[in-house]
C-alpha cells in the first residue's frame, strides 16, 4: 500500500497511507448495532490492518537530486508515468482514478476528476482470503467462528474446523479449496489435529496465520495469473530484515514451520518472507455478520494513507468484495487515501500500530497536531495540578516527553504508554453488555483523561449500541435520566466523528441513527409534558427526520445483507412511517 508520510501537493496536502481495510482498519469496521463493541476499532492493536485495514506503500526510500540529477530524475519519472498508462487497461481508463507516481512514495491512486462524495471509485474482488491473524479460530470456508471442542464439525480430510459440512466455503476458491485441504490432509499430526481445546492461544494464532500465507503459495502453482497479481505488490523486505524482532517471528513461526516440521523444503526461505511482507503490508482486514478475514485485493492496496481518510470501504459479505467509496467531495489529483490505523485511536498507539505493521511514521496533518485536530482525543488530565492537560510536545517524535500546559509536570512517552496499556486493558475486561461497567469505568477515569480521550470515546460507543437494546435498557424500560445519557454520548461521539470520519462513513451512520431515538422520545415526553413549546418539539423533530435521512443515505450504501444495510433499511422505514 502507499504510504505518504507527510507530503503537499498542489491539488492537496494528505498524509500516509485501513484497513481496510482497513486491515486497514479499510477504520475499522463498526460493530453491529445490537451491542456488540468494538474493541478492535478503538482499543486495540490486535488487528492485522488494513486496516488494520487497515499500510506502507511501494517505496518509502527517498531520494534527493542535486543539480543536473533533477533533469533526469524528471525524465525517469516522465517515463515511469508514461509506462503506468501503457499498462493500465483501456476499461479502467475512464476511471475516476488513475495511478500517479511519487519519486518519495511510489505507486498511489489520485483523482483524475473532481469526485462528490458517494461516488464508486473501486470494487473488486480479492485475490486471496484468509483467516486473520487474531489467534480466534474461524471456519476456512465463510471466517465465521467456530469452536474448537469435540463437537464442533470438521473437515473429514484435514481435521480442521469448518462451521458445517454445509457451508459455501467448501471448495469455493475463497474459501477451504481441494489443494489447500490435500496439503492439510498430508500433515494432519503438525496441522489440523493440533487445533483443540487444549491448544493454547499462541498456537491457535500460529497456525491460522499460516492459512492465507499457504493459499499465497498455492496460488503460485495452481493460478500463476493471480499470483503474479499479488507478487507485484511491495514487500518491504530489506526494511523487514533490519528489525530483527519482526524478521524472527516470521523465520521462526512461519519459515521453519513450512519447511521443517511440515516439509515443504521446496519453498524458498525469501519468497515465504517475501509473501509475509506483501501481507503485511498490503492487506485489508474484512468481515460482515461475525465473519473476520483479511484479504489482498488488485488495485485497492494503492490508496495512500491519511489518518483523516477521503474514501470509505466496506466488504459484500457474499463475495468478500470489497466496495470503496468517496466519502466526501475530492479534488482533481488529490490523492485518494484511506486510513490503515483505527481512526479513533489516539496518535501514539495510532503511529506506533502504523510502524509495527507497514514499517512507517506517520507524519500526517492529525498525526503532526498535539491536539488531534481539536478534537484532544489523547489528552491527559495532569496528575500535579489536576488543571492542565498534559499532551505530547512533539507528536512526531515516538519517545519524547508529554507535558502539562499549566504547570511543569512532564512524562515520558513509554511510562504514559505504559499506563494507556492498563487503562485499555481495563476497559477490555469489562463484558460488551455491562452497561454498569463501562458507566463505572467512565467515573473512574474522568479525572485521568480528557472526555475526549479516545479510550473514553470507546466505552460511550458501546454505550450509544446498547443503551435501548439489551433487556432491561430497552427504551420502555429506560429512566429519562438514562435516554438523555445516550443522547449525551452519541451528540459527544458523533461530534469527534465529524472531524476524523467526516461525510458518507459508516461510524456517522451508525451514530446518527443511535441518535435519533433518544431525540424522539425526550422530544415526545417534553411537548406531552408541556415543557417545550410546540415550535421546540417542531425542530427537535426536524433533527429527527435529518438524522434519519443521512444515516438512511450513508447505511443504505452498505452490501445487501450486512447489518449496516439492516439498519439502512429501518431508518428509511422510519421516515415512511412519518411521512417523509
Amino acid at each position: 500500500m502507499a504510504s505518504s508520510s507527510s507530503w503537499a501537493s498542489e491539488s492537496g496536502d494528505f498524509g500516509e497511507g485501513s484497513a481496510l481495510f482497513g486491515c486497514r482498519a479499510f477504520g475499522a469496521p463498526p460493530g453491529d448495532g445490537k451491542g456488540n463493541k468494538i474493541k478492535s476499532n478503538l482499543n486495540t492493536n490486535k488487528s492485522d490492518a488494513g486496516k488494520k485495514k487497515n499500510h506502507h506503500k511501494n517505496s518509502n526510500r527517498t531520494r534527493h537530486p542535486k543539480g543536473g540529477q533533477q533533469t533526469k530524475d524528471k525524465q525517469d519519472k516522465q517515463e515511469k508515468e508514461q509506462e503506468l498508462e501503457k499498462d493500465t487497461p483501456p476499461e479502467e481508463q475512464n476511471a475516476p482514478f488513475r495511478i500517479a507516481h511519487s519519486e518519495v512514495f511510489g505507486r498511489y491512486l489520485e483523482a483524475s476528476r473532481p469526485l462528490e462524495a458517494g461516488e464508486m471509485l473501486i470494487r473488486e474482488e480479492p485475490l486471496a482470503i484468509g483467516p486473520c491473524v487474531s489467534g480466534d479460530p474461524v471456519c476456512l470456508g465463510c471466517y465465521r467462528p467456530v469452536s474448537l471442542d469435540k463437537v464442533q464439525y470438521r473437515c473429514p480430510r484435514c481435521a480442521w474446523p469448518l462451521c458445517d459440512a454445509s457451508c459455501a466455503g467448501i471448495k469455493h476458491r475463497h474459501g477451504h479449496t481441494e489443494a489447500e485441504c490435500q496439503l492439510y490432509a498430508d500433515r494432519r499430526a503438525v496441522a489440523g489435529e493440533l487445533l483443540t481445546e487444549r491448544a493454547g492461544p499462541a498456537e491457535v494464532r500460529d497456525l491460522y496465520e499460516l492459512v492465507m500465507i499457504v493459499r499465497i503459495l498455492l496460488l503460485r502453482q495452481h493460478d500463476p495469473e493471480q499470483f503474479a497479481l499479488i507478487a507485484r505488490m511491495e514487500s518491504h523486505t530489506e526494511e523487514r530484515r533490519q528489525n530483527e524482532a519482526l524478521w524472527q517471528h516470521y523465520e521462526k513461526k512461519v519459515v521453519q514451520r513450512l519447511r521443517v516440521t511440515w516439509q515443504l523444503e521446496d519453498l524458498a526461505e525469501e519468497q515465504v518472507h517475501e509473501v509475509c511482507g506483501i501481507l503485511d503490508v498490503n492487506c485489508f482486514e474484512i468481515g460482515q455478520n461475525g465473519a473476520k478475514a483479511r484479504t489482498l485485493y488488485p488495485s485497492a492496496f494503492l490508496l495512500a494513507h491519511d489518518c483523516t481518510p477521503n474514501t470509505a470501504h466496506t466488504d459484500d459479505p457474499v463475495t468478500f468484495e470489497i466496495l470503496l467509496r468517496t466519502s466526501r467531495r475530492v479534488r482533481e489529483r488529490e490523492a485518494l487515501t484511506l486510513s490503515y490505523a483505527y481512526t479513533l485511536q489516539g496518535t501514539l498507539k495510532r503511529r506506533a500500530f502504523m510502524h509495527e505493521g507497514k514499517l512507517f511514521w506517520c507524519r500526517c496533518h492529525r498525526c503532526s497536531d498535539p491536539f488531534e485536530l481539536g478534537t484532544d482525543c489523547s489528552a491527559f488530565v495532569c496528575a500535579k495540578c489536576r488543571t492542565g492537560s498534559v499532551r505530547a510536545k512533539d507528536p512526531l517524535e515516538q519517545t519524547g516527553d508529554w507535558a502539562c500546559d499549566r504547570c511543569s509536570h512532564r512524562i515520558g512517552a513509554k511510562d504514559l504508554e505504559r499506563q494507556l496499556d492498563r487503562i485499555n486493558d481495563d476497559l477490555e475486561a469489562i463484558d460488551v453488555h455491562d452497561i454498569p461497567g463501562l458507566e463505572n469505568f467512565l467515573l473512574r477515569y474522568r479525572d485521568v483523561l480528557r472526555p475526549n480521550h479516545y479510550l473514553l470515546l470507546s466505552a460511550k460507543y458501546s454505550l450509544c449500541q446498547i443503551y435501548g437494546r439489551i433487556e432491561g435498557y430497552l427504551l420502555p424500560q429506560m429512566s429519562p435520566e438514562d435516554i438523555a445519557r445516550k443522547e449525551s454520548y452519541c451528540r459527544e461521539f458523533l461530534e469527534i466523528v465529524d472531524v476524523l470520519d467526516p461525510g458518507l462513513t459508516r461510524l456517522r451512520g451508525l451514530i446518527m441513527y443511535e441518535l435519533h431515538a433518544p431525540v424522539m422520545v425526550l422530544a415526545q415526553s417534553a411537548i406531552q409534558s408541556g415543557q417545550i413549546s410546540r415550535q421546540e418539539f417542531q425542530r427537535r423533530l426536524k433533527e429527527v427526520v435529518k438524522l434519519l435521512q443521512v444515516s438512511r443515505d450513508i447505511l443504505c450504501l452498505e452490501p445487501q445483507g450486512s447489518t449496516e444495510h439492516e439498519m439502512g433499511l429501518a431508518a428509511a422505514d422510519a421516515l415512511s412511517k412519518m411521512g417523509c
